[in-house]
């Protein structure tokens, strides 16, 4: 096989890869953090980028906040936030469109020059992460010298974006249902909780709430903590009586 053509086939093949990888992630069941971290960890090393950067978008504050990165440059990763339609990647993010640069360093739009130019920071093809026609991120993908994009490049990447979004949209919807079922479970154990107290104490149990709620501040726990601690001490006590 001629050597040109080989490395295509071998391109061709990581690139297979890497969309298996990140398709995997979608079911994985990884929370947001792990899953943020390997989604850029895969994609940075099928594009070769010396910096690759994930913003998810804080629908509250309308702003992109970067979320994972395989840089080890503190001044980009506390980088400040991004408004929604500011800059390169919050026009991204804005139009739903991805945008590609040949030099950051000569781009008015790009917003902190100072660390480009010091983290040698050259082009860079920004892609929105959207689920369903709705913006949830853009993924930031950086050279240190100046590169055109090639079109199966920005259709590799523009894939990968497009699966690492309903992987993270899942993750979220996991997370939300996770919480949503601990709020349940902590709301019946301090019901429980008042109870007891109420009973065993002789107050009311309003009383018998704020009570929790005090001893939950003095003791610096959660009222979970707390509600689990005065069940507990229920059973212990009915089991030796």
């Amino acid at each position: 096989m001629p050597k040109q053509k080989k490395s295509r086939y071998e391109l061709y093949v990581k690139q297979i890869e890497a969309l298996s990888k990140v398709a995997n992630l979608i079911t994985s069941g990884l929370y947001l953090e792990e899953l943020l971290r390997l989604i850029v960890q895969v994609t940075a090393e099928i594009m070769n980028s010396k910096v690759l950067s994930l913003m998810l978008l804080d629908p509250e504050k309308k702003e992109l906040v970067i979320r994972a990165t395989q840089s080890v440059s503190e001044a980009y990763n506390k980088k400040p936030n991004v408004k929604l339609g500011e800059g390169i990647s919050g026009g991204v993010a804005l139009k739903n469109k991805p945008i590609v640069v040949p030099d950051v360093k000569e781009d008015a739009r790009y917003l902190n020059l100072d660390i480009a130019e010091k983290e040698g920071l050259c082009s860079l093809a920004s892609v929105p992460l959207a689920v369903k026609g709705r913006v949830i991120g853009v993924l930031n993908c950086y050279t240190s010298k100046k590169h055109k994009f090639t079109k199966p490049e920005l259709d590799i990447l523009i894939a990968l974006a497009n699966q690492a979004a309903i992987a993270i949209e899942n993750a979220e919807l996991d997370l939300r249902a996770r919480s949503a079922e601990e709020a349940l479970t902590t709301r019946k154990l301090v019901e429980r909780a008042k109870d007891i107290l109420s009973q065993e104490a002789d107050i009311s149990p309003a009383d018998a709430y704020r009570l929790i709620q005090k001893q939950s501040m003095d003791l610096r726990k959660s009222m979970r903590e707390v509600a689990e601690a005065i069940i507990l001490a229920r059973d212990i006590k009915a089991k030796k009586a």
